[in-house]
């Protein structure tokens, strides 16, 4: 009997919208954990230490990220259950406020978030491939830069070509249906969640009296900060509080896109059921981890180690304090196993947004289309070559003549508009509420409306801290947001005639 057939008698496959659903909770919140952990955990702490500058309050910058992150994990789940729609944050956005809100949304995942972080992702698994094979470094070039003007140029460099290669293979294997994505998702998180275990372990089991005796003796006292402005740093109270919030772009970025499995909810088992708990456990599981590691850092290595960790790779300056001459080795191949898992989860989820997009004519019509496999293929296939462009563009900078990337610098600006649009779709549970009374709710957000709301204030307050205080990368991802007004309105022109 052909396996669509067998689907279909166990009914696997949803005759309204020809997907398969065939992730249960365990697969849903694999993708919740795998999407989450990447590479940020084992780079973001430096800077953040930078900022705030003393150990008691870089744990309390991490547990404000795990309650917020937490908080708006339970919040989402009712609009999850609600509408288990393939599309996930665009439909909730579209449905509490506007089709034009869920628009920008869609378009800035598109354009810069996931794809963006998709290229940041892979580019960071080929850096940490070169420390096993020196033959694989972005300065290593096939095509040497070209210059399109004085900061900008591109180039392909053995880098960029692993990363480009391994975008092409996950597109490709997620083509091939939910299963496949699915197998390779469950294998790797469950790898990465192993190696960061055993990294934390390693720091309860091999902590260095240096490290306790400097960083807990003056705990919760800043020291060697550096400065928000001339005259704003963690060295006074409001400098303090503002470092705190300044610091969950980095730590809140590390913990992002805990909501992907939202995009393929057309494919979740029960998902009235599932993707609140998914959500609960994954988030849970994810920021107690984030919480724990930083603790092994602390006990490992003194603040100041922390804070001036070569190129910010502390979890390799840790290990390597603990194994030295073996510690880049072991933290480049957990590397290597965590961003090829968060790239799968990525890859997998982000076309069901585009899907859904192009269902209410805002992308084109073949993007709306399932493939053989029940998967959107089309949706994929753009998804990967936009992804790929991306890491080709090179920024240069006159003064030090060093070349950088530009999707970093766009992931810098959008970063603080993907709060905008969390804070948003968590005020959609209350407006819902008020809206659509008395619509189906098989999950009831907890703790609401208390719940939602410390999201909401969280999430506000950062923003305004950002805004404040880092406005050259903030500003600029507001103008990211808004260049797809006018494309927006072309598009609903069209359609119109």
């Amino acid at each position: 009997m052909p396996a669509d057939a067998t689907r279909i008698k166990t009914g696997a496959l949803d005759r309204e919208t020809g997907f398969l659903r065939e992730l249960g909770l365990f697969d849903s919140a694999m993708i919740v954990i795998g999407a989450m952990i990447g590479s940020g955990i084992f780079i973001v702490p430096a800077d953040m230490a930078r900022n705030i500058g003393s150990a008691g309050w870089l744990l309390v910058a991490w547990l404000f990220t795990a309650v917020v992150t937490v908080a708006a994990a339970l919040s989402y789940g009712e609009l999850a259950a609600m509408m288990p729609k393939a599309g996930g944050m665009y439909v909730y956005l579209r449905e509490a406020f506007s089709p034009v809100l869920g628009f920008l949304y869609g378009w800035t995942l598109f354009t810069v978030i996931q794809t963006g972080t998709i290229a940041a992702v892979a580019v960071g698994f080929a850096r940490f491939t070169g420390v096993l094979w020196p033959a694989i470094s972005e300065d290593r070039y096939l095509i040497p830069p070209l210059h399109l003007s004085s900061g900008y140029a591109v180039s392909l460099s053995t880098g960029q070509l692993t990363a480009i290669l391994v975008i092409a293979l996950l597109t490709w294997t997620n083509s091939r249906g939910i299963r496949y994505g699915k197998i390779i998702q469950n294998l790797f998180t469950s790898a990465k969640v192993v190696a960061l275990a055993a990294l934390i372990l390693l720091g309860l089991i091999f902590w260095k009296h240096a490290a306790i005796s400097a960083n807990f003796t003056h705990f919760w006292t800043p020291r060697d900060v550096t400065p928000l402005t001339a005259s704003v740093n963690a060295l006074t109270s409001f400098g303090l509080f503002a470092a705190i919030c300044v610091s969950q772009s980095g730590s809140l970025f590390s913990a992002d896109a805990w909501h992907d499995i939202t995009f393929a909810a057309g494919e979740v088992k029960d998902p009235g059921r599932t993707m609140p708990r998914a959500l609960a456990v994954g988030t849970t599981c994810v920021t107690g981890l984030y919480f724990l590691a930083n603790v092994a850092y602390l006990l490992v290595l003194p603040l100041g180690a922390i804070q001036h960790a070569p190129s910010d790779r502390v979890a390799t300056a840790m290990l390597q304090a603990i194994f030295p001459g073996w510690g880049a080795v072991l933290m480049a191949i957990a590397i290597m196993i965590s961003t090829f898992g968060c790239m799968n989860a990525l890859i997998l989820a982000g076309p069901r947004v585009y899907y859904s997009m192009a269902h209410d004519g805002l992308f084109p019509k073949q993007v709306g289309n399932l493939n053989r496999a029940h998967v959107p293929g089309w949706s994929l296939l753009i998804q990967g070559i936009w992804a790929a462009a991306l890491v080709l563009p090179r920024t240069f900078n006159t003064t030090t003549h060093t070349y950088g990337s530009l999707y970093s610098n766009l992931l810098d600006y959008v970063i603080s508009a993907a709060l905008i649009f969390y804070v948003l779709t968590i005020a959609g549970v209350i407006r819902l509420r008020i809206k659509r009374p008395d619509a189906p709710r098989p999950y009831r957000a907890a703790g609401y409306p208390i719940v939602p709301l410390v999201y909401i204030l969280g999430g506000t307050v950062v923003l305004v801290c950002l805004f404040a205080f880092r406005p050259a990368t903030t500003w600029p991802g507001l103008l990211i947001v808004l260049c797809g007004l006018p494309i927006y309105w072309a598009t609903k022109a069209r359609a119109s005639r």
